[in-house]
């Protein structure tokens, strides 16, 4: 458990405002494009549809550096659950960004940066998993949700360090947060399943 729950609230609070900060808004308004066009999201696979890919790319590291340096400097500075806590704190920024009155992307490259933080084995197999879906189906939120699907069963089954508990209780959490963001992408494959 952590040291200081004041020190616990000041990073979460300092997390969120990082996460909050969005490179797909900053990078179209310099470049006088609407994130509206494409899908609407403020992410990196819309910036990429919108922007071209190189743009993309970019959005997409930038998104998991807000999640991986916050969460890291947490963990060397205080300890493993005020990582937690700052890592949750970057994903539910870049999801629910004031700057963007309460929109944001899907978290699924800011979730990763916390991961590859705390367990970087495991945000490593999800990259993998993730590239390997992507080559083969060439669906982003496929992909996205096949490696948050990895995650939940990692955290669930894997040995963890301490606090294995709360390390547990985060994972999932990360993963359905992921999952439940791309659930209009779940919807729409559901129905041309049926169709």
């Amino acid at each position: 458990m952590p040291g200081s729950w004041v020190v616990v609230a000041v990073t979460a609070v300092l997390g969120f405002f990082v996460g909050s900060i969005n490179p797909a808004t900053i990078i179209a308004r310099t470049r006088h494009a609407d994130l509206r066009q494409g899908s609407g999201n403020p992410g990196a696979t819309n910036a990429g549809r919108v922007l071209g890919v190189r743009w993309g790319v970019v959005v997409g590291l930038l998104d998991v550096l807000k999640g991986l340096i916050p969460t890291l400097l947490a963990l060397l500075l205080f300890d493993r659950f005020t990582a937690y806590v700052v890592g949750m704190a970057t994903v539910l920024g870049h999801v629910l960004s004031p700057f963007l009155r309460g929109r944001g992307g899907k978290g699924v490259a800011t979730s990763l940066g916390a991961i590859l933080a705390v367990f970087p084995w495991f945000g490593l197999g999800m990259l993998m998993v993730f590239g390997l879906m992507l080559w083969r189906t060439r669906w982003v939120a496929g992909s996205s949700i096949a490696a948050a699907g990895l995650l939940m069963l990692y955290t669930g089954l894997a040995p963890l360090p301490d606090p294995v508990a709360v390390g547990r209780v985060w994972g999932i959490c990360i993963a359905l947060l992921v999952i439940v963001r791309h659930h209009d992408n779940i919807r729409r494959w559901v129905r041309r399943r049926l169709a």
